[in-house]
């Protein structure tokens, strides 16, 4: 078989299609996967709507997957064909992860360990690259160069200290619990709807505090959970009003960490608070060399249940579901996260 079917956006704020292209050979250092499973994030619907970051068109988006390895480009010697993976795709039709076969650097996959669905493991590249990134990634430009949990001395290394996660629901977000948990802080302050505050302690949180709270009296509440200064805090939903609080919480020397452009009102801007983007894949500049201890150590995380995925939903239609499914991401949908069968498209 040398075809396959990808959904295309067509054209800039336009409609998806699936249509027919060529199954990609892998170059060195590479994999071909055959995908089982794929994820949706809302920045799919965002593209959709507002034409950002995409410059050609037609386009195969997607960049969360899992699925079998079916064929090694030259020098792969860590992955096996048959081997089950998970991994972070590109905005690039070739390395996208809507289609039903994609190339990924070997480097880059970790193997998918027997206690997970490739469903669930589909759910996860894209929400753990960012979290980890945002809060380890010791590139200049983004991160806040915390020492990760699977180097040397990171495991527990900032016990009693607090962080506040707002969006503890999403999909970032739990995964940013369960990282700080990792680390050791304490109190873990997040916010959330209180319907999920069973879960989110689940993963780590040790205090939710209602999504609905004014942001105004955000560093009210949090001076009531705890009296230690909050020197690290990430924003998971980084609108204007988030990061604003988020800002106006963190004590001087504080760090924050955002998943969106910058947005904190210049006039409360100060030297003595840094706010850092993150860009949350490892095939990002600067993020080679992280990605790939991230990804050398996700399976054992994953296998020992230090890190869960994130809830998921099965769409029906394989690639002809998502459309359906970004439009449901663009609604809002809290605590779960969409995927696909792309091997099911008619």
């Amino acid at each position: 078989m040398s075809t396959q079917k990808a959904l295309y956006l067509l054209q800039a704020k336009g409609q998806f299609a699936v249509r027919e292209r060529d199954i990609q050979e892998p170059s060195s250092g590479e994999v071909l996967v055959e995908i089982h499973a794929t994820a949706l994030n809302p920045i799919e619907w965002k593209i959709q709507a507002f034409g950002l970051f995409i410059t050609e068109y037609p386009i195969v988006l997607g960049v969360d997957a899992a699925g079998i390895v079916k064929k090694l480009g030259a020098g792969v010697t860590d992955v096996s064909v048959g081997d089950k993976v998970l991994f972070q795709g590109k905005f690039n039709t070739r390395y996208s992860t809507f289609q039903q076969y994609t190339v990924a650097p070997a480097e880059l996959v970790a193997k998918v360990p027997s206690n997970l669905t490739l469903d669930q493991a589909s759910a996860i590249p894209a929400a753990v690259a960012t979290a980890s990134l945002g809060l380890y990634s010791h590139n200049e430009a983004d991160g806040i160069a915390l020492t990760a949990p699977w180097e040397e001395g990171g495991r527990g290394k900032y016990t009693g200290e607090p962080i506040l996660i707002i969006g503890g629901s999403s999909a970032v977000g739990q995964q940013a619990i369960q990282f700080a948990k990792l680390s050791g802080f304490s109190p873990i302050i997040t916010t959330g709807s209180l319907h999920n505050e069973a879960y989110l302690k689940s993963l780590g949180a040790t205090h939710v505090i209602d999504r609905s709270t004014p942001l105004s009296t955000l560093p009210a509440v949090v001076k009531e959970i705890t009296s230690n200064p909050i020197k690290v805090a990430y924003d998971a939903i980084s609108e204007s009003e988030t990061q604003n609080a988020a800002y106006d919480v963190l004590a001087p020397g504080g760090r924050l960490v955002i998943v969106l452009p910058g947005a904190v009102d210049k006039v409360k801007i100060t030297p003595e608070k840094e706010i850092s983007p993150v860009a949350g894949s490892p095939h990002a500049p600067g993020k080679h060399e992280i990605g790939r201890n991230l990804y050398a150590n996700l399976t054992g995380l994953l296998e020992s249940g230090a890190i869960k995925p994130n809830n998921i939903e099965v769409l029906s239609g394989g690639l002809a579901g998502i459309p359906e499914g970004v439009e449901r991401l663009k609604k809002g949908v809290s605590a779960l996260k969409l995927v696909v069968h792309p091997q099911e498209t008619v």
